[in-house]
């Protein structure tokens, strides 16, 4: 189930549970977007979600391929919590944005 939809989809056998947490993290994204108010459609609403989620995403293959250049592994894991803190400080900002976006159209 996302935004009450109920959608089949097919995984391999004992992969249901990582399928169920992957429509859980698409709703938590939809419920986030729902938040700010003001959007309609469930396409729209399913393409602002993979639109952060891919975001989410290239931010952290970005501190990813910095961490591997590090110094030290426990030096960079604190500059990856950090990196991460700020990825959804932006991802919070990018979200307000698309809001106010969609309340002018």
């Amino acid at each position: 189930m996302i935004n009450g939809y109920s959608y089949l989809v097919g995984c391999e056998d004992g992969q249901e549970a990582h399928l169920m947490a992957m429509a859980e993290q698409v709703e938590q994204r939809i419920d986030n977007i729902q938040a700010l108010g003001n959007q309609s459609g469930e396409a729209r609403l399913l393409v602002l979600a993979a639109l952060l989620m891919a975001d989410e995403l290239h931010d952290l293959q970005l501190d990813l391929a910095k961490s591997k250049r590090g110094p030290t592994p426990k030096v960079e894991a604190s500059r990856v919590d950090a990196a991460l803190a700020k990825t959804l400080g932006r991802l919070a900002d990018r979200a307000e944005e698309i809001a106010v976006t969609l309340e002018r159209t």
